[in-house]
C-alpha cells in the first residue's frame, strides 16, 4: 500500500520505498508534529495577506535556478544567523513561519528545529517549489516567482 508523504509525515520514523520488493532508498523526516502543512496556492494567499512569513530556505544557486516565490523570503537554511533573520523579519511573535525548500525534505526537517526554538507556529510547505509526491510544486502549478538579486 503506497501511503502519501503527508501520511509518513505524520507517522514520522523511517520509511522504505521500494520496486518490485526491492528496497531503492530510505528516508527519515524529522518534521515536528505540531507543523501544519500547507499546499504552494494556499501559502500563496496566506503570503500575500500578511498572514503568514513564507521563507525559502534553499541555496542561493538554488535560488538563482529558479527563482523564489513572488511572496517569500530567501534565507539560506545554513546561515549562521539563521534564526535571528527569522525574527527580524516577523510582523509579531505568533506570526506562523512556513518553510519551503526543492521537494519540501529540508523544510520536513527544520520545522522542528524552528520549534525547539520556540518560533512557532510553524507551516511547512511538502511539495517544495520542484514537486514531491505531496504535489507537483510551486513551478509546475505556475505560480509567481521573483528573481533573487
Amino acid at each position: 500500500m503506497m501511503l502519501p508523504r503527508r501520511s509518513f509525515l505524520a507517522l514520522g520514523g523511517t520509511a522504505t520505498v521500494g520496486v518490485g520488493g526491492y528496497a531503492v532508498f530510505r528516508f527519515s523526516f524529522a518534521r515536528a508534529e505540531t507543523a501544519a502543512i500547507l499546499t504552494p496556492p494556499e501559502a500563496l494567499i496566506a503570503a500575500t495577506a500578511g498572514d503568514i512569513l513564507l521563507v525559502d530556505i534553499r541555496r542561493p544557486d538554488e535560488w538563482q535556478q529558479t527563482g523564489i516565490a513572488a511572496p517569500a523570503h530567501p534565507i539560506d537554511m545554513r546561515d549562521d544567523d539563521f534564526l535571528d533573520q527569522l525574527r527580524t523579519l516577523r510582523t509579531a511573535t505568533t506570526q506562523p513561519i512556513a518553510v519551503i525548500c526543492a521537494r519540501g525534505v529540508r523544510s520536513a526537517r527544520l520545522t522542528r528545529r524552528l520549534e525547539e526554538a520556540q518560533l512557532g507556529p510553524i507551516i511547512d510547505i511538502p511539495e517544495g517549489m520542484l514537486g514531491s509526491v505531496a504535489g507537483p510544486g510551486w513551478l509546475e502549478r505556475g505560480l509567481p516567482t521573483r528573481k533573487v538579486d
